[in-house]
């Protein structure tokens, strides 16, 4: 048997931001378009009206300020609220490669390894712009790695179920050296639209390079175990699945269509699964939450993380135990409890314990303890 380690990370950020005043000036745009068009409708009581949104509102509810976007033009378009993504031809490469290509760069060059040495990658993520040929073979391609490809898909919990993955696989031996890559375009399957999570979700990619520590050239984190679970819920959903949509006419354009949740029911069903998850996680490693200089937790909502790392600590995080990069990257599904490893994880001294973990739909929560070395 190996023992597995993350040797580096990388983060790939769109160039384009919106802001939280940027976008309220949009939807209200769209809302006022929308109650002038259904104005007989709302006056006949048979259509209620759309409320306006705010910066205040906003922060209030998430804790986020703004987000990175692939296309900010067509999202901020009053008529269309949603990204124009242009559609690629079947020779050049598609948008979420090409997004992952620079995460794993980062990751590789963190770890001293060239894309060649790579046996393993891993496609993790909310939403696939294709159904096949699968993302990560065309990531293994670009990157003229060996071995094999595969995506896989467990909404938010995405990123922490591919390092569990490449690590069991890295432990038996059956590969060297892995890449697990996150790149969310969850503009994509965001309703804009909608007033309750309108401002929810930002683009990004990030990417995970795991391999024996034995092997590993420059210093890094020993994964000691990780854990996941999962239990079915319709309380956050997406019937589509598919970045691209086409609105040709109303028929076409079901809200359930793209991302749906049931904030409240999320709320009270998700945190205690959560907490209760990483304390036996850690209970089975025999460590005390106390241990844990850092938790690097999914970024989601603001409240929910805080929630957590009181339940978690027994107490208020102190400052820097639990980081949060929702005020600049907004919730980027999968992608953002590796962000917040990859901006909050220099400092560690080696001996130093954490604990990556990521949750959402499924219900899906991943818990992955590191062990600086």
């Amino acid at each position: 048997m190996f023992t597995p380690a993350i040797t580096g990370t990388g983060v790939f950020t769109p160039p384009e931001t919106i802001t939280n005043d940027e976008l309220v000036v949009a939807f209200n745009a769209y809302a006022d378009r929308y109650n002038a068009e259904h104005a007989a409708e709302i006056a006949a009581g048979t259509l209620a009206a759309k409320d306006h949104s705010s910066s205040e509102f906003i922060f209030k509810a998430s804790g986020i300020e703004s987000r990175y976007v692939m296309d900010k033009t067509g999202v901020l378009d009053p008529a269309r609220m949603y990204p124009q993504l242009r559609q690629r031809s079947d020779d050049e490469p598609g948008i979420m490669a090409e997004m992952a290509l620079e995460a794993c760069a980062k990751a590789l060059a963190a770890a001293g390894r060239e894309g060649s040495e790579v046996d393993l990658v891993i496609c993790a993520a909310s939403n696939m712009e294709r159904a096949y040929p699968a993302i990560a073979i065309e990531i293994q391609k670009l990157l003229g790695a060996s071995g094999f490809a595969f995506d896989m898909n467990v909404a938010c919990s995405s990123a922490t179920f591919g390092i569990q993955a490449a690590a069991d696989m890295i432990r038996t031996g059956s590969v060297r050296r892995a890449l697990v890559v996150n790149p969310e375009i969850t503009s994509g399957h965001l309703e804009w639209r909608d007033r309750d999570c309108h401002f929810i979700f930002g683009d990004v990619a990030t990417a995970t390079l795991i391999e024996r520590r034995d092997e590993a050239k420059a210093g890094g984190f020993e994964i000691r175990s990780s854990r996941c679970a999962t239990e079915f819920s319709n309380n956050i959903r997406n019937n589509n699945g598919f970045l691209r949509r086409t609105r040709p006419d109303g028929m076409a354009d079901r809200r359930d269509m793209q991302f749906m949740q049931e904030g409240r029911k999320v709320f009270k069903e998700v945190l205690p699964m959560v907490c209760a998850h990483i304390l036996g996680h850690l209970a089975e490693e025999g460590l005390e939450p106390a241990a844990l200089r850092r938790l690097w937790l999914h970024q989601a909502n603001k409240t929910m993380n805080d929630f957590i790392g009181r339940k978690v600590l027994g107490r208020d995080p102190a400052p820097g135990e639990q980081p949060n990069i929702l005020q600049e990257y907004a919730n980027t599904s999968s992608a953002g409890s590796i962000i917040a490893f990859d901006r909050f994880s220099g400092d560690f001294a080696p001996g130093e314990t954490g604990l990556i973990c990521s949750f959402g739909a499924g219900y899906s929560v991943g818990s992955v303890i590191v062990e600086k070395f």
